[in-house]
């Protein structure tokens, strides 16, 4: 039920981050993929790894926030594939910025990215799955779909909330057809772009460690495995589901205290 020979899974994001381990996992289980990304080098590279195992690529650096580019790569697709059996719909940006001062333009521009460029991805996709009659889709979505971070991040919550509940719906209308759609959403996971932010601020890290009990920031390849269940027919019976991939920090109440910081607490409460 893990075999992804014959099944072709288009990834967005592919050249780096959860989209690059993402795809990794996929081809390894036999999926011939189609990858994604505006850092057309950086998925090539990705392709060229994949292409090691034996499998077929595809690379495009179409702009996933444009829903014509996107009918256009999925034009493509169907030229160089017979079918199209997983979405992994990763990429799109944010902005910080406070809600007092966040332009209109720019948060246009972020739910453009990760709302309109995400449903016109799930469109493509959902139309070619319905016609075959299976498919599935892996939405990322953030431990901001569905709780509110602060610190500037009002766009890109507003948004993540959208990505949430166009998956439940998309579930609900296309589950009976045999298409399932799921969102996966993580918390804080290292990439360039974190790994900057941590730079500037050397406080950032434990902040964020302050609310994982599993004690370590996300890695990349900590959505392998989710991301493999989600294609493959394992999961044939999970649709419309919100799967925290965050260490243990939603379930962790906004006041508790994680294991890790236990010792400290412990011997707070002992020179009482």
């Amino acid at each position: 039920m893990w075999n992804l020979q014959g099944r072709v899974a288009v990834v967005s994001g592919a050249a780096q981050g959860l989209g690059r381990a993402t795809a990794l996992a996929l081809a390894e289980a036999g999926a011939d993929t189609v990858l994604i990304d505006r850092n057309r080098d950086g998925a090539a590279a990705t392709g060229d790894t994949i292409r090691a195992l034996g499998r077929r690529v595809m690379v495009s650096d179409c702009n996933v926030s444009d829903p014509a580019a996107i009918a256009d790569l999925f034009t493509e697709v169907d030229q160089q594939f017979d079918s199209v059996d997983f979405l992994g719909n990763i990429a799109g940006d944010g902005c910080l910025a406070r809600p007092e001062e966040l332009t209109i333009e720019d948060l246009q521009r972020v739910l453009q990215n990760l709302v309109i460029g995400r449903f016109a991805m799930c469109q493509q996709a959902g139309r070619r799955m319905l016609k075959q009659g299976r498919g599935s889709i892996m939405n990322i979505g953030s431990l901001a779909s569905s709780t509110a971070l602060g610190r500037g991040h009002i766009a890109y919550s507003m948004a993540m909330g959208a990505v949430i509940q166009m998956t439940r719906e998309l579930s609900t209308e296309w589950a009976h057809l045999g298409v399932r759609v799921n969102c996966v959403t993580p918390a804080q996971v290292v990439n360039p772009s974190l790994s900057a932010r941590m730079a500037d601020d050397p406080n950032l890290e434990s902040r964020f460690l302050r609310g994982i009990p599993a004690g370590r920031l996300g890695q990349p390849d900590d959505i392998r495995g989710i991301a493999l269940l989600l294609a493959s027919d394992a999961s044939s019976w999970i649709t419309g589901a919100i799967i925290p991939l965050d260490g243990g920090n939603m379930a962790m109440n906004a006041g508790g205290t994680p294991g890790h910081q236990l010792e400290r607490v412990q011997s707070f409460h002992g020179s009482k």
